[in-house]
């Protein structure tokens, strides 16, 4: 049998991940496979980079935690496809989590209008949702 967790405990666990990253975090998008870790070094190109509100968080509910609010960029740094993404403390050097990067309904770990950037090239970051395992 698979390890379980009652709904509070995951939501707490979603809401500690928040606060170790702290506030207004940083999301680098870039080109490429991401690395093997977060402990690994930075691969890829930055295409964008978007300093994230002081809550950038929903408050967990039902085992799941959504962004707050709108994530945008009104000009990406550079041009390129995006892949993966890495979340960092608000230092924008401290890694603390990496995902795939896909279009609208694409699937990946954070989803974005257009995975193919220009740079100075206004977009957004549709969806990006934690879901804690042990359901």
């Amino acid at each position: 049998m698979a390890l379980q967790f009652s709904v509070a405990a995951r939501n707490a666990l979603l809401d500690a991940i928040e606060t170790a990253i702290g506030a207004s975090a940083v999301v680098k998008i870039r080109t490429g496979a991401a690395p093997a870790s977060c402990a690994a070094p930075d691969t890829g190109s930055v295409l964008a980079t978007l300093a994230l509100p002081a809550d950038w968080m929903a408050a967990a509910s039902g085992g799941s935690k959504a962004k707050a609010g709108t994530w945008e960029d009104t000009s990406a740094d550079a041009a390129g496809t995006a892949a993966h993404f890495r979340l960092y403390a608000n230092d924008g050097v401290t890694c603390h989590g990496q995902g795939t990067v896909t279009a609208t309904g694409g699937g990946g770990d954070m989803t974005v209008d257009n995975v193919t950037f220009a740079a100075g090239q206004p977009f957004a970051i549709s969806t990006f949702t934690l879901t804690a395992p042990g359901a």
